[in-house]
Order: C-alpha cells, then sequence, then structure tokens
C-alpha cells in the first residue's frame, strides 16, 4: 500500500566509548541528516538511559530512541520511572522502542530466565499495559514530557508480537528476518515473506493504518565493490532474492541513487518510510539521504 508519509532515518549505535567519543558519534549522525539516534541494549554495549541524555546535551534536533530493550529484563514500574524521568531530561524528545528478548546468552549472563517466545510477549505486553495505565494518570510522577509518555515503537516479526503491536505502537518495527531460536543467526527475508509480514499487520490495524508508521531495520549497506560479500554474511538467502541482492527488503545495494531507489520502491511496496541502519553503516547511508532529500 503506497504511503504518504515523508521519510525519517534512524541510526542504531551500540559501540561503547568515552563521554568524549560518544557526544562525538551523536553529533555526527545529526551532521549527516538523521532523524532519529537509535540506542540499543544488549549487555557490552552502553546503557541505554544515560546514553539517551547524553546525546541529547549534544544535539539539537535528532529524536532518541530505545531500540529496541529487551523488555523482560525490566520490572515494568521501574521502567515507568526511567522512561518519564528521561523524556523529562531529553525535553520529550524520546521514543520508547521495545522488543521481547532474542539473545539467549544475554539471559543466562544476566541470571534471567529465558521463558518461551510466548511468555517474552506476553511480559512485553504487561509491560506497555502497565506504561499507558501510569502515564494516563495524571497523578503519576515523574511526569514524562510528552503527555502521553514517548511514542511506542515495538519492534518484531513473529505473529504474537505483531498483534501486540498493531493493538498498541504508534511506531511497528520489523527486523527484517527471524533470529533462531538461540538468537545467534539472523534468517533475512524474502519479498514474499515480507509482504504476508505487511498485509498481516495492515489487517490488523484496520482503521489505525494510516495513524501508524512502519519502520524496517537495514541489516546492511553495502557499495558495489563489496556485492558478492553478502551471502557470507548470513543464514542462507531467501528463493525469492538469491539471485537478486537487490530486491532483500533489508538490504541495501548499490550507489547512493541506486539505494535511494530502492527506499522509494520499498515505500511504495511495502509501506515502509522510517529506516533505521546499523552505527557501522551511518556514513555509508549518510549520501543515500542525502539523494532523497
Amino acid at each position: 500500500m503506497p504511503s504518504q508519509r515523508p521519510f525519517r532515518f534512524g541510526v542504531n549505535m551500540f559501540v561503547p566509548g568515552s563521554r568524549r567519543e560518544w557526544r562525538a558519534r551523536c553529533r555526527r549522525a545529526e551532521e549527516l541528516g538523521f532523524d532519529v539516534v537509535g540506542v540499543a541494549d544488549h549487555l557490552g554495549f552502553s546503557a541505554p538511559f544515560p546514553a539517551m541524555v547524553l546525546a541529547a546535551e549534544t544535539t539539537e534536533r535528532v529524536r532518541l530512541s530505545t531500540f529496541v530493550l529487551n523488555t523482560p529484563f525490566y520490572n515494568p514500574v521501574l521502567l515507568a520511572r526511567d522512561v518519564a524521568s528521561t523524556d523529562q531530561f531529553v525535553d520529550g524528545r524520546m521514543e520508547l522502542g521495545l522488543g521481547a528478548g532474542y539473545v539467549k546468552d544475554e539471559f543466562d549472563t544476566a541470571e534471567i530466565p529465558f521463558p518461551s517466545g510466548g511468555k517474552r510477549v506476553e511480559q512485553l505486553e504487561q509491560t506497555v499495559t502497565t506504561l499507558r495505565r501510569l502515564f494516563a494518570d495524571t497523578e503519576y510522577q515523574p511526569r514524562p514530557a510528552q503527555p502521553s509518555g514517548p511514542p511506542l515503537l515495538i519492534g518484531g516479526w513473529g505473529d504474537r508480537l505483531l498483534r501486540l503491536a498493531a493493538e498498541h505502537a504508534d511506531i511497528i518495527a520489523f527486523t527484517g528476518g527471524w533470529a533462531s531460536t538461540t538468537g545467534d543467526v539472523l534468517h533475512l527475508a524474502g519479498i514474499a515473506q515480507t509482504e504476508e509480514r505487511v498485509a498481516y499487520v495492515r489487517g490488523l490495524l484496520g482503521d489505525r493504518a494510516d495513524a501508524v508508521e512502519l519502520n524496517i531495520l537495514i541489516q546492511q549497506v553495502i557499495p558495489p565493490a563489496e556485492r558478492t560479500a553478502i551471502p557470507d554474511r548470513f543464514a542462507p538467502l531467501p528463493p525469492d532474492a538469491a539471485h537478486s541482492l537487490e530486491e532483500l527488503p533489508s538490504v541495501l545495494i548499490g550507489t547512493p541513487a541506486d539505494m535511494a531507489q530502492q527506499l522509494m520502491e520499498r515505500r511504495e511496496r511495502y509501506g515502509f518510510t522510517y529506516f533505521t541502519v546499523m552505527e557501522y553503516n551511518m556514513e555509508n547511508f549518510a549520501p543515500v539521504i542525502a539523494a532523497l532529500r
């Protein structure tokens, strides 16, 4: 379904470093034209909430997102306090991204049980409903800067998670594939799989379809000289893209002009208007932003 929404571009940051390094990278993202600086939530990376506050101090325009929290790590009531405080301290520039968690080793390291996928989605739902309830209470303190709390992004791929997203999210983020049961392998989705997932969500959204923004996480931004490297980076490619890598919805390949065209086609084909790249692709992707603007 074609969308008339303008493009938005995010970069997901995860490389830990000093205060000076973090500020420099966030400033650079804003200079390059990104609309959103996201902070990943994985052990070994910077903690999301202080990273967002520091990013706000060094930038003027970009919105700041948790992309995405491993929600089962958090007590919902305590998380609400952190979210509201952070939204205050970043002057209402926050977007709250939530996911169900998928890397078993991280749960093991934190000595947190790693439940089934269904149970993790239930935990995510409990968190969403708790946050909505608390932020709707005019007596709740601390108050988030945005009256109903930050816009909610829910990211994932499976039926149960997408049903939850269709009911509650302001932004639905498609991961562009699905992880193995332990989270250590990503299987990229092809054209037919992505079309089916988007159609599934649109059927659930109903009258909300035009009000909800669709995001996709771009897994790789590949210049022409590196075109042949992609099959080695992921699990076997889906059949409908094995001979046409440019068709993979979560991959961009070619010159900046080529990639800009691919994004316009994906907006028309799937309705994606919000595209997020990994930090290591930030500089490679910047000319694409310039080409589209």
